[in-house]
């Protein structure tokens, strides 16, 4: 266990790396930029508004998971012309050999799409570029000493290329929301810093959901850490603000410095929202949606009545969720509301077998619902103010 714990503690850089890139880009970087893709060639985008087929164009079948069982099947499909854009950059998933992946998209990345992103198309018009990120195997590259600096150097480079491109072709002066989940909340950041705050262009961004990543704060206050003009959110309806949090379980918190959920300086902590009760540091019930293959839920028997219906679960109060501080530490506090009386589930998963990781796997389902409602009360506060 002392070994794991180290070799955590070693993505340190990588977090340093990361915040680097928001710093006039390096020669590694601008290499990448010049080589970044060809965001023209729809073959380089994982989702497109309309497009048939893809990972955010496609009927979600879905059951509920009651106290009494599944109820009957239903397929959420994104809307049909909703008045924002969302640009989504995908976390970590890519087991493609080398450092940084490459642009052929696979069943990790069309997975990762559908599971955290393809839902926010019933608000917005889904666009998530392809890009060559820091792959699986790059993680214990970097902890062996590799140097992260290029790596993520690369991935940005193409983040920003795609960003731009689809400023420049697509977006035709909408309203847009960031979203970003572990890697890719890495890169939303930068993105944000190096891109948004401080220009015209932040007028029209009506939030960001980054999860997964520290998002710092000074004790006490709401912007003036990682961003200095973008706030937390702190009510519903509020926007140019930023939802984020990183989850652990109730009983099991993150406990000191570690590569999620602490701050980088004294004074600061970690900026955590609860999409579920916005302002508030009191539990509240989350609206979840779970993948219910094998793959996604190893271990878990969701129902005593039977096994699942659909590929996607959708439960309401069967976790609570509660921002919690102290000191450096912010984090998402994840309760399961256990019955061993009711056919629900008495566990979730998510847990990923690293010390001070939680349970990262699901920071997104354990409140997609709250997620996607708190983006359209955003919108609609936008376009009220904007007419």
């Amino acid at each position: 266990m002392k070994e794991r714990r180290m070799k955590s503690l070693a993505l340190a850089p990588v977090i340093a790396a990361a915040f680097a890139l928001a710093a006039a880009p390096a020669p590694a970087q601008e290499a990448a930029a010049a080589a970044a893709p060809d965001y023209s060639d729809q073959a380089a985008w994982l989702c497109l508004p309309g497009r048939d087929g893809d990972s955010c164009d496609r009927p979600l079948a879905t059951a509920d998971l009651n106290p009494d069982g599944y109820g009957p099947v239903h397929q959420d499909a994104p809307a049909a012309d909703p008045p924002i854009d969302c640009f989504y950059i995908y976390p970590t998933v890519s087991r493609d050999p080398g450092l940084n992946s490459d642009m052929i998209p696979g069943r990790e990345e069309m997975a990762a799409a559908m599971v955290q992103f393809a839902r926010f198309a019933s608000v917005c018009k889904p666009y998530a570029p392809l890009y060559r990120q820091a792959t699986m195997g790059s993680i214990p590259a970097m902890m062996q000493g590799q140097d992260p600096a290029p790596i993520l150097g690369m991935a940005y480079a193409d983040v920003a290329a795609a960003f731009r491109y689809y400023l420049d072709h697509y977006n035709r002066g909408r309203p847009f929301v960031i979203v970003g989940h572990s890697q890719g909340s890495i890169h939303g950041i930068t993105l944000i810093q190096r891109e948004i705050e401080g220009r015209p262009l932040a007028r029209r961004m009506v939030s960001a959901v980054l999860l997964g990543f520290n998002v710092e704060v000074p004790e006490g206050r709401d912007v003036g850490g990682t961003f200095q003009h973008t706030p937390l959110c702190t009510r519903a309806g509020q926007t140019g603000c930023v939802i984020t949090y990183q989850s652990f379980r109730a009983e099991a918190p993150p406990t000191g410095p570690g590569l999620f959920s602490y701050a980088s300086r004294d004074g600061w902590t970690v900026g955590c929202t609860n999409p579920a009760a916005l302002g508030s540091d009191a539990a509240a019930p989350l609206d979840s949606y779970w993948i219910a293959t094998p793959a996604g839920s190893p271990g878990i028997t969701w129902s005593t009545t039977g096994a699942p219906p659909a590929t996607f679960l959708h439960t309401q109060g069967l976790v609570s969720g509660q921002c919690r501080h102290d000191g450096r530490i912010g984090y998402f506090a994840i309760s399961v509301n256990a019955d061993p009386n009711d056919a629900r589930t008495d566990n979730i998963p998510g847990d990923v077998p690293l010390p001070g990781w939680g349970i990262h796997l699901v920071d997104v389902s354990e409140a997609q619902g709250d997620l996607v409602r708190a983006v359209a009360a955003q919108s609609a506060a936008f376009l009220a103010a904007n007419r």
